[in-house]
């Protein structure tokens, strides 16, 4: 009868879902963007820009923005979704040397406590640095499913040689790079546009997620701080792209 009791206990112990300590307190990063089609992250750095990793690239017209998201799959009352109008992608795209994209909103962004912009980093991250990363995915390494809540885990910056070491054959290292995360810490999370902020600023977009193959290797995210001069480029010269519309005044 005991061993039934015990059989019993068990099975509903492994049946009720344990609580997962990666989940953010929600709407503490108001400046997480989860790109609808993409299924993953981008970080609002002002009323009309996003960024984003190359492999997270959304399509123009096509694609929406959530900002004030927190579990992505829900209605909360706190959102903003808006239609993105451009992307610009960092040439040469997704090669050794870059893997960073701009996205241009439709409209702009209402700022309020659940959507704020993150500031660019003016400096870069130093090794040993505390860092916090988020997005929407698993912290389980050779998990792939998706996960609704934002989660978050803190990871160490790592000094790029240690990075280096780690890499596998088919990946090349490039300056445009930071690496952050050890075996000791929370290492994975599967969101190819997870957005890593140290010290109040935004540091990097996630690159390759080392960290869900093996955990004893750091993930690898662009280095931001190294694109603060493109990225200000961008936004003060860009012009919106040539409507294929016909005038009204054409078609009377």
């Amino acid at each position: 009868m005991y061993l039934l009791l015990l059989v019993v206990a068990l099975g509903l112990a492994g049946a009720s879902p344990l609580p997962d300590n990666k989940v953010c307190q929600p709407h503490s990063r108001p400046w997480q963007v989860y790109l609808r089609g993409e299924g993953c992250s981008g970080a609002l750095i002002n009323e009309w820009w996003v960024v984003t990793s190359f492999t997270c690239t959304p399509t123009p017209h096509n694609s929406i923005a959530s900002l004030g998201e927190h579990a992505a799959y829900t209605e909360e009352g706190t959102e903003q979704h808006i239609q993105i109008a451009d992307v610009i992608m960092h040439s040469p795209y997704r090669s050794p040397l870059h893997s960073l994209t701009m996205v241009r909103l439709a409209t702009p962004a209402r700022f309020n406590q659940h959507v704020r912009p993150i500031p660019l980093a003016s400096r870069c991250p130093r090794p040993g640095e505390t860092c916090h990363v988020s997005g929407w995915g698993s912290t389980t390494p050779y998990q792939y499913g998706p996960d609704q809540r934002l989660k978050c885990i803190t990871v160490p910056v790592v000094d790029d040689q240690t990075c280096m070491n780690t890499f596998p054959e088919y990946l090349h290292w490039s300056p445009g790079m930071v690496c952050a995360g050890r075996a000791d810490t929370d290492n994975c999370l599967r969101d190819s546009g997870s957005v890593m902020v140290c010290d109040g600023q935004l540091q990097g977009v996630q690159w390759f997620k080392n960290g869900c193959s093996n955990p004893a290797n750091p993930s690898v995210y662009t280095k931001l701080c190294l694109y603060n001069n493109w990225i200000k480029e961008v936004m003060d010269n860009y012009v919106p792209p040539l409507t294929t519309e016909t005038p009204s005044w054409m078609t009377t």
